[in-house]
C-alpha cells in the first residue's frame, strides 16, 4: 500500500481558496486520473473516475474501497481509496509562493495514480470576498471580473502532481 498525495497548484490573480466545489472533501467531486499498473508499469489508456460518494465492497475481507480495476495488459487488480481530512484549498499565498497545495489523499493498492485532468467544479473567492462557484478548469484558465473589487481575477498555469505519502 502506498498513499499519494494530490497536490495542485496555479497561479491565482486576485484570488484565493480554490477547491471542489463543496470543499475539499466534496463527496459529489469527480477526480479524473490515469493509473500506472504497479506490477507490469502499463499506463491506462483512459483516464479513471473516483468519487468519493462511490464506493464498493472489496473482494476479499470487510470494507469498501473507491476503485477496483483490472490491468488490462498483466490482469493484475488493485484498488484505489480516498482518505478524507488531508486536503486544504489552495490560497493565494501559496499560489504567490509557487508552492503545491494537498487536495485529497489516495490509497493506492497495485496502482499509481498519474496525470490528474482539471474539470468543472470548483469554487474559488476573490480577495475582496466575492464568491465564483462552478468553476471549470477544463481549459487550465479562468478569468472573470469582480465588481466588487473592481478588479480582473484568473487563474491560469493550473498543475497538479501526485507525492508518496507516508
Amino acid at each position: 500500500m502506498v498513499n499519494y498525495m494530490l497536490m495542485i497548484s496555479a497561479e491565482l490573480e486576485n484570488l484565493t481558496n480554490l477547491q471542489p466545489q463543496g470543499g475539499c472533501d466534496d463527496p459529489n467531486f469527480s477526480y479524473l486520473f490515469k493509473v500506472k499498473c504497479g506490477r507490469c508499469g502499463e499506463l491506462s489508456q483512459r483516464e479513471t473516475c473516483v468519487v468519493l460518494n462511490d464506493t464498493v465492497p472489496l473482494p476479499v475481507g470487510k470494507g469498501s474501497t473507491h476503485l477496483i480495476q483490472k490491468c488490462k495488459f498483466c490482469g493484475r487488480e488493485g484498488t484505489v481509496t480516498m482518505v478524507v481530512g488531508r486536503g486544504k484549498p489552495l490560497t493565494h499565498e501559496t499560489s504567490e509562493s509557487g508552492k503545491y497545495s494537498p487536495l485529497m489523499l489516495f490509497d493506492c493498492r497495485g496502482y499509481e495514480p498519474v496525470d490528474f485532468v482539471f474539470t468543472g467544479g470548483w469554487k474559488v473567492e476573490s480577495l475582496e470576498g466575492t464568491k465564483f462557484e462552478d468553476v471549470d478548469l477544463s481549459s487550465g484558465e479562468f478569468a472573470e471580473y469582480d465588481e466588487k473589487g473592481e478588479c480582473p481575477v484568473m487563474i491560469s498555469n493550473v498543475r497538479a502532481t501526485f507525492d508518496v505519502v507516508k
